[in-house]
């Protein structure tokens, strides 16, 4: 593989959110970062961060529900960069609301970028990565890839399927031999412009689960994966290891407690804002940039331990492995 300098990445969903700070990230390395997306003015704010941050951007309005766009995408960003060394999957869409509203040609529209955007990004890196036998695939993953809560039937549906999507690829990668990488990075709730421009039909204003991270936590989780694809999966904030730690013990009570909090604790209790935009069928930033960050900068922490101590596991293991031998130690000596 190239330098980290000299890398060439891909980034899907790169208008904003995760997607916004996981390009502006590859950027700050000096990367050459192609910019995935719909909404163009996003678009373009997106690649003015890249080359303030010291990168090279390469803007191309997608829709990754299509993969005829995302494969020639990734033909121009081969043409115009060379070789692809790291695609990042990001994009997606929603709807909030209870799954008895929401119309089957929304939730097929959900899947097709949701989880579809993700298979055809995949496809598009694959048959470049694979005849070079080299290349790096990350999955922007969530912890409701394990657990589906209310109000997010149709998300969970293609968090869900993409986990069993790549952990099948990385089966037949290993089989095949192959040095083409494919890791995921599970996310908590992140500050991202989605809860004002994903279609809601909630009364209230949608809102993340607390505990929220900035998006830049995210963004280093998906730099470090990146880097260090070897891992099946990384997850990223406390949160995620608490709920996927829940419901592996106890998933019937979970349900349970979801029912009982699931509706109140994704809505601020202010009434949602009139004329909010919807991204589902169109971007909601053709005419404004929304940015990478969300409403929610004052409850939200850039940092996330969780995260420093996966990234460092090894070292904790070490660590712990020495102060267990000195205790040992210590013991023996004070044994008469």
């Amino acid at each position: 593989m190239t330098g980290k300098e000299n890398q060439v990445v891909v980034v899907t969903g790169a208008s904003g959110g995760i997607g916004r700070a996981v390009a502006r990230a590859f950027g700050a390395r000096h990367a050459r970062v192609a910019l995935l997306a719909r909404g163009e003015q996003g678009l373009g704010a997106a690649a003015d961060d890249i080359t303030r941050a010291g990168g090279t951007a390469l803007e191309i309005p997608t829709d990754v529900a299509d993969f005829t766009q995302v494969d020639a995408a990734a033909e121009r960003v081969e043409k115009e960069f060379g070789p692809i060394d790291v695609w990042v999957n990001v994009a997606f869409t929603s709807v909030f609301a209870p799954f008895s509203e929401i119309e089957p040609a929304e939730f097929r529209r959900v899947t097709e970028v949701s989880y579809l955007g993700y298979v055809h990004g995949t496809k598009a890196a694959l048959n470049r990565m694979k005849p070079r036998d080299r290349g790096t695939i990350v999955q922007v993953g969530s912890a409701l890839a394990y657990r589906g809560i209310p109000l997010q039937s149709a998300y969970c549906g293609a968090k869900h399927a993409i986990q069993g999507f790549n952990e099948a690829l990385r089966c037949e990668l290993l089989h095949d031999g192959s040095r083409v990488r494919t890791t995921m990075v599970q996310m908590p709730a992140v500050n991202t412009p989605q809860f004002s421009w994903v279609l809601s039909k909630l009364p209230d204003h949608a809102q993340p689960v607390p505990p929220i991270y900035q998006p830049e936590v995210a963004a280093r989780a998906v730099v470090h994966a990146a880097d260090h694809p070897r891992r099946r999966e990384y997850w990223v904030g406390g949160s995620t290891v608490g709920t996927l730690a829940a419901n592996a013990v106890a998933p019937g009570i979970l349900d349970r407690y979801l029912a009982r909090t699931g509706y109140r604790s994704q809505q601020t209790g202010a009434a949602k804002p009139a004329g909010q935009p919807a991204n589902l069928w169109q971007p909601a930033d053709r005419a404004r940039d929304f940015g990478a960050h969300g409403e929610f900068d004052d409850k939200a922490t850039p940092r996330s331990l969780q995260l420093w101590a996966s990234r460092h596991h090894g070292l904790l293991a070490a660590a712990g492995g020495a102060l267990a031998a000195t205790a040992l130690a210590a013991w023996r000596r004070a044994q008469p």
